[in-house]
């Protein structure tokens, strides 16, 4: 064989989709801090990846669009490529294990049906948020979101790859409902909200521009924001779906 060949791969057997979280300090980790991460995690847990061709062979994972540095995440998704079959109990076992605290393997289970790309995008898909609003009493941020509610449009600006882009928050926000419950020992008024995917995606920093633009809402201290669920979104209920199952 030639010695300047690229060196042939073993075919892929078996493919995993990996729920995971970004919790306390790591919600301040990049996308490519976690990528780093993850794929040390898996050398370290030895599990058998699959690999590209060619000369500079790489492990076959698949990302989606993952939270913005600074915001914190339960249901974050990867799936990676196996070339030897594994149980997906023992991958999540092994591979939370080898992450670091805060980045935690929540499921793993085998791909099935559709891509995650096609469940996690699209007008069809849908993210559940919590914001957190140390210092704002619980009927300035109701009367806020009442405001922002009531306007047929609300336009916010964000720069992108391709430029300034405007995003209307009222045709992405499906629901919001607004509570106080305590956060580190203290009350808190918290938005809880289901937006709709696009593209680009409405990012909880939009609504929050929409707030301040709408209402005047300037809270004291960083809000604090966290994805409970994305997935597939049931219209008539306004739930969002599990995108494993």
């Amino acid at each position: 064989m030639n010695a300047d060949a690229p060196h042939p791969q073993r075919p892929i057997v078996q493919r995993l989709r990996i729920r995971y979280a970004k919790r306390g300090r790591m919600r301040f980790a990049s996308v490519r801090d976690f990528q780093r991460s993850l794929e040390r995690a898996l050398r370290r847990a030895e599990i058998p990846m699959a690999f590209s061709q060619g000369f500079s062979p790489h492990p076959k994972i698949s990302y989606v669009p993952a939270v913005q540095t600074g915001v914190a995440s339960e249901a974050e998704y990867v799936e990676i490529a196996l070339q030897e079959r594994r149980d997906p109990a023992d991958v999540r076992a092994a591979l939370d294990a080898a992450l670091p605290a805060g980045l935690d393997v929540v499921t793993v289970v085998e791909a099935a049906g559709a891509s995650l790309g096609e469940r996690l995008s699209g007008p069809t898909a849908a993210s559940s948020w919590t914001i957190s609003f140390p210092g704002v009493a619980i009927g300035e941020l109701a009367a806020a979101v009442t405001a922002l509610e009531s306007r047929d449009a609300v336009l916010v600006s964000r720069t992108t790859k391709s430029g300034r882009t405007q995003l209307d928050l009222s045709r992405a926000l499906v629901d919001a409902v607004v509570r106080k419950e305590p956060v580190n020992g203290s009350p808190c008024a918290i938005l809880q909200m289901v937006v709709r995917h696009g593209t680009p995606s409405v990012r909880p920093d939009d609504v929050l521009a929409g707030l301040q633009d709408v209402a005047g809402l300037a809270p004291p201290q960083p809000p604090v924001a966290t994805r409970l669920a994305q997935g597939p979104l049931d219209e008539e209920t306004g739930t969002v779906l599990d995108p494993l199952s």
